[in-house]
């Protein structure tokens, strides 16, 4: 069902620069003509999609991070001890997804697509689509219509297929019945090509304040969400056995493409496009991994200088949870102009925090190379914490040398195995002020490393495994190393094993892991294998037999971290690692701290009744997906329906 928004916004600013009262008899297709044939006028019916990407229980704090990507081998929700998240049970009206008013994801992403139609079809309509900058705007369109369908098809699978803007005429158009998701895939592969011609490289995008700008489309994205798209296509899913209107129990995971001459078809077209953006943007790679997450905390949106080739953009100072969601963890008592130069908080020790949804599996922190620069870039085992000077500190005087235990202290406080959290994106990295716990850092889309990923999977195929060869003048043994290299490993030959678990690495907490797993079908294999092996290391044994219970620390006083008082930092943490073992120069009366890691109390951290990536009993297949909610199939006419037994 197409949701039952209009593009207001645009037509009450046509009224408004036309001049006309609201009640003169001027017809829709007239107001339409005077909107879409001014360029200025067209840019701001665009706005309007950007604007439900603000709202709240969309982009602004429930599409971008936690609750979408719930739960992989690398990454789970802080709120996976609900059972009803761990299965995906999310059924409408919980408050946290869904609610009577429309104000829910399902509702926010067609919103967005109906006016991404009607500034597509105003365009096509009544605009000169030879001049450079409605050519332009019309890709823009195109782009943002085509990633509201995919994360669709990310969420839900199968959806509407609504390409045609609602004229209050016909309702079949209003009601617009879920179809199979190929129907969607095919209409993308045609957009995300016209988007690609008609936008120009960022650099030379005809709108000044869109040019050179992370926060807008390019060529560079378009081709990168049709290479995203097409092994996506080519990739396995769940799916109905036989596509049935109003639902159906035979659903398994199977290749959303039979015909493996199609499937390798797809491979091509996203080894081309990532070609293309190869040839013409290599210069995006950044030396340094932890500078590309910097960048987008410090507002770095020149396109020249980033990694990122879209960030969707949230207003300083305005909306926008992406840190709060997916960042480094800080306590409630870090409330108010604490750390660096951030005013963090409005004042209310309730809201003042970030809420770190996304925590990382702990078996992740051993998957990685001891020498990979990602690791510590990654995954924190520590939290922001701040000490009021009560006097009643939990660390002694000795662990934060020239400040009292009664003296106010920001510091890093120590974790346990069940609670490591994403580092990708800080408050201490960021150079601006907000409150309440709206950062409006940009939402991270695509970055440059993802292209060059993308672009040796496709080359070899996927987990269909052809052996790689050098296509566009572009080596996938060269893609593959060069990510590789920057992580201070050496080379190592691509396949698709390789790729599966490089991509881990290189994106952990970025919202991309789950629907890799699924497009590969290994959602529920590394699932499992995962949960298992986190009771392991728990329990020492296994693999992680021998593991140290604690872990040994040492602060340094550095005030640049804290805006107000004293902060320390640690300067050593021993103990997290399997063959660590107890510093030699531990000494608690000169400043070290021991923690235990993996108990409290003899109390395991990690216990199979309150820490699970999956709820056992589930049929972890069957719930890959989102249910679409009971408020939206409620008032889609007949034309929705929930299957995978939900």
């Amino acid at each position: 069902m197409k949701a039952k928004y209009f593009l207001l916004g645009a037509l009450a600013l046509t009224l408004v620069a036309c001049e006309k009262d609201f009640f003169e008899t001027e017809s829709p297709s007239a107001m339409d003509e005077a909107v879409f044939k001014s360029a200025d006028l067209t840019e701001q019916a665009i706005g309007a999609i950007y604007n439900t990407f603000g709202e709240d229980k969309s982009f602004r704090n429930r599409l971008c991070g936690g609750y979408v990507a719930m739960n992989t081998d690398i990454e789970h929700c802080s709120k996976s001890e609900d059972a009803d998240y761990a299965a995906y049970n999310m059924t409408g009206g919980t408050g946290n997804l869904s609610t009577s008013n429309g104000k829910d994801p399902w509702a926010y992403l067609n919103s967005a697509i109906e006016r991404a139609n009607v500034v597509i079809d105003g365009i096509r309509a009544h605009s000169d689509t030879t001049d450079v900058t409605f050519k332009y705007l019309l890709g823009e369109a195109l782009a943002l219509r085509s990633f509201c369908y995919l994360e669709m098809v990310k969420l839900w699978g199968d959806v509407p297929a609504s390409f045609e803007s609602f004229n209050g005429y016909n309702p079949e158009v209003l009601y617009t019945e879920k179809q199979d998701r190929n129907v969607v895939f095919e209409q993308l592969r045609i957009d995300l090509k016209e988007a690609a011609r008609l936008m120009p490289w960022s650099a030379s995008v005809p709108i000044a304040k869109a040019a050179n700008y992370t926060g807008r489309p390019s060529k560079a994205l378009a081709y990168g969400l049709l290479a995203r798209m097409d092994l996506m296509y080519a990739g396995l899913a769940m799916r109905p056995d036989v596509f049935t209107k109003g639902g159906t129990k035979a659903c398994s995971v199977q290749y959303n493409v039979k015909d493996a001459g199609k499937r390798q078809e797809l491979y091509q077209e996203a080894v081309w496009a990532c070609a293309q953006v190869i040839k013409n943007e290599d210069w995006k790679f950044k030396d340094d991994f932890a500078d590309v997450f910097k960048d987008l905390c410090k507002d770095v949106t020149d396109y020249s200088q980033s990694e990122w080739i879209w960030a969707l953009p949230f207003l300083n100072g305005a909306r926008g949870q992406v840190l709060a969601l997916t960042g480094n963890k800080m306590s409630n008592n870090c409330a108010g102009a604490l750390i660096n130069t951030i005013t963090y908080g409005d004042g209310n020790t309730n809201n003042a925090k970030t809420q770190a949804m996304i925590e990382i599996v702990p078996t992740f922190y051993y998957a990685y190379d001891k020498k990979d620069k990602r690791r510590d870039v990654t995954i924190l085992p520590w939290t922001w914490e701040y000490d009021t000077g009560s006097g009643t500190a939990s660390l002694t005087d000795i662990a934060f040398p020239g400040v009292a235990a009664s003296d106010k202290k920001v510091y890093q406080k120590q974790s346990n195995i069940s609670q490591m959290y994403c580092g990708k994106l800080r408050v201490e990295w960021m150079v601006r002020s907000y409150s309440s716990n709206e950062d409006g850092i940009d939402m991270p889309v695509l970055r440059y490393t993802d292209i060059l990923l993308m672009f040796a999977e496709a080359a070899i195929g996927s987990k269909e495994g052809n052996a790689p060869s050098d296509l566009y003048g572009i080596s996938a043994q060269a893609c593959f190393d060069k990510v590789r290299k920057r992580a201070g490993l050496a080379s190592k030959a691509v396949s698709f094993a390789n790729i599966v678990d490089e991509r881990a690495f290189e994106f952990c907490g970025e919202n991309i892991r789950k629907y890799d797993l699924m497009r590969w079908g290994l959602l529920k294999e590394k699932l499992e294998a995962t949960q298992a092996a986190c009771y392991d290391l728990q329990k020492n044994q296994g693999a992680y037999a021998g593991r140290p219970d604690s872990v040994w620390f040492h602060y340094t006083r550095n005030d640049a971290y804290a805006q107000k008082g004293a902060a320390y930092v640690f300067d050593r943490f021993v103990g997290i690692d399997k063959d660590a073992q107890r510093p030699a120069d531990f000494d608690k009366e000169n400043g070290w701290v021991v923690k235990s890691f993996f108990d409290k109390d003899d109390e395991p951290y990690i216990t199979a009744d309150k820490w699970y990536l999956y709820k056992e009993g589930t049929d972890i297949d069957m719930h890959q997906y989102w249910p679409i909610f009971d408020v939206n199939v409620a008032a889609s006419n007949g034309t929705l329906w929930n299957d995978y037994l939900y």
